[in-house]
């Protein structure tokens, strides 16, 4: 029997309940593989993030702050647990909606689900721990004072996130922010919000105080832009485009309001002459670029090949591209689904068509399977005869596109590589590991690759410099994002300070 083709009908999720969007308006969910629309979402405005963020600050302070913000972080673990042992429970009906949703293969959707339980797991841990930090002792050089420190949540944060890993995106934002104590807004982006609705439903299954997390979904400009600029939201954490961020920062900057941006990339891999073993280079140079169809912010999307196998590793990468199964995401054994949306499948064929027109050489792929006449489908597409000025060089496509440029050198490896605005993540696969730990040292991005490209662990930070933004996630470093630093000092000497002379006494 065939799965449902249809999604949940719900609203906004505020307060810890349901409501439709203020001004009525609902926006049309379309499943990308097949292009028929399976139900809607709300479109939220203005109005509904005036609400949410009430809701938020009012959660934030009830009680005193003793039923969340200040609660022992074994109380938000235990809420945290829940929800990952509810995402267990779930995991196929949500793999099944991430793929109706976005297009992704239901294989892919299912490992996301994985993830985000671990996710939720990892955080709790993290929560459980945070007391045992706190009023950790400065060393001081004067005996007579004393001082510690305090790691308190930010307050209320808007998390803006993106539709390529709907859910888990989200949650690595959602969690450590409620980990730390912090109330939330989550504006998922309007191509893919399904599932992150149906952690709402979740969180008011297993009474998740209400308002602790409130979900608006929406147009960018419509929810995501109040919700950025609003003067009650203590920070704001994006996942997006760079343009976006952009403007997010623009906004916050008139409040001087923290925020931590990931944001776009256009990363290396790097492959030497001294690998033994070729067809293992190819299938983690395919991982990084075909993985999810390409819509991944750190895709190494450049190939850099030594110009000893450069003819012999193209061929081996064809021969396996042939091979990637290109097929409704539902589909057993579908490794490239399609692209989240029209737009973005007509983005990256301008793409193709623009690197043509510049000169490059589409080696392989390059337009829509044959055997698939509906939806968003696109092949793997390998591009050679590529120079450093073209705009398949310089931009981000994010689908499964990648560029190829030879080189001679390590020296001019490097230099390649790090030819971009960009700095998410890079990837260098030789044998010589004194080689890779020198190139690794040597590129300007924030996550680097060895003899691999894409893995990603919750327990490691995650993200970029340059016009990759900045701030960490995941890890540690994902905590310490939604926490203020706030130092204690204490006097302690029964001795006046002395510093002025007393007045006379009558």
């Amino acid at each position: 029997m065939a799965p449902p083709q249809t999604i949940p009908r719900r609203g906004l999720f505020i307060g810890g309940a349901w409501r439709e969007p203020c001004l009525g308006r609902r926006l049309p969910v379309v499943n990308p593989a097949t292009e028929a629309t399976i139900g809607d979402i709300p479109a939220g405005t203005a109005e509904d993030v005036e609400i949410a963020v009430a809701a938020a600050r009012d959660a934030f302070s009830r009680d005193g702050g003793r039923q969340w913000s200040r609660a022992p972080g074994a109380v938000r673990a235990n809420f945290l647990r829940a929800i990952a042992a509810k995402i267990k429970d779930r995991k196929s009906e949500l793999a099944l909606l991430e793929t109706l949703d976005s297009g992704k293969p239901l294989d892919e959707a299912s490992g996301d689900m994985d993830d985000v339980a671990a996710c939720f797991e990892y955080y709790a841990d993290l929560a459980e721990a945070l007391d045992g930090k706190q009023r950790s002792p400065i060393s001081l050089p004067m005996e007579n004072f004393k001082s510690y420190v305090l790691k308190e949540p930010i307050g209320v944060v808007g998390l803006i996130t993106p539709w390529n890993y709907p859910l888990l995106m989200a949650t690595w934002k959602v969690a450590p922010a409620l980990a730390a104590g912090c109330t939330t807004i989550l504006k998922p982006s309007e191509l893919a919000s399904v599932s992150c609705l149906e952690l709402g439903a979740i969180c008011m299954e297993i009474g998740l105080p209400p308002g602790v997390l409130n979900i608006i979904t929406g147009l960018g400009p419509e929810a995501g832009a109040p919700l950025s600029s609003h003067s009650h939201v203590d920070k704001v954490a994006f996942t997006g485009s760079t343009e976006t961020g952009k403007r997010i920062m623009t906004s916050a900057a008139q409040m001087v309001k923290p925020v931590s941006l990931e944001l776009g990339g256009k990363s290396p891999l790097i492959v030497f002459d001294d690998i033994g073993d070729i067809d293992k280079a190819v299938e983690w140079t395919m991982f990084g670029i075909f993985a999810n169809a390409g819509q991944v912010c750190s895709a190494t999307s450049r190939l850099l090949l030594h110009e000893k196998i450069a003819k012999k590793f193209l061929d081996r990468l064809v021969a396996w591209a042939k091979n990637i199964k290109v097929s409704d995401p539902l589909e057993e054994g579908c490794r490239l689904g399609s692209v989240i949306s029209e737009g973005q499948y007509e983005k990256i064929k301008k793409f193709i068509s623009t690197a043509r027109s510049e000169g490059a050489t589409i080696l392989y792929g390059g337009g829509r399977p044959q055997h698939l006449r509906r939806g968003f489908f696109l092949e793997p597409t390998i591009i050679t005869d590529v120079s450093t000025s073209m705009q398949i060089w310089q931009e981000e496509v994010f689908g499964p596109v990648i560029c190829v440029k030879e080189f001679r050198t390590d020296s001019e490896a490097v230099e390649l590589a790090n030819d971009t605005h960009y700095g998410l993540a890079g990837a260098v696969i030789s044998n010589d590991q004194e080689r890779c730990e020198r190139i690794s040292k040597a590129l300007h991005s924030g996550i680097i690759w060895i003899n691999c490209s894409q893995p990603c662990f919750v327990q490691a930070p995650w993200g970029g410099n340059k016009r990759s933004g900045f701030g960490r996630e995941l890890g540690e470093w994902g905590l310490d994002n939604y926490l203020t630093v706030k130092q204690v000092t204490k006097y302690c000497s029964d001795e006046p300070w002395g510093w002025y002379q007393p007045p006379s006494k009558l």
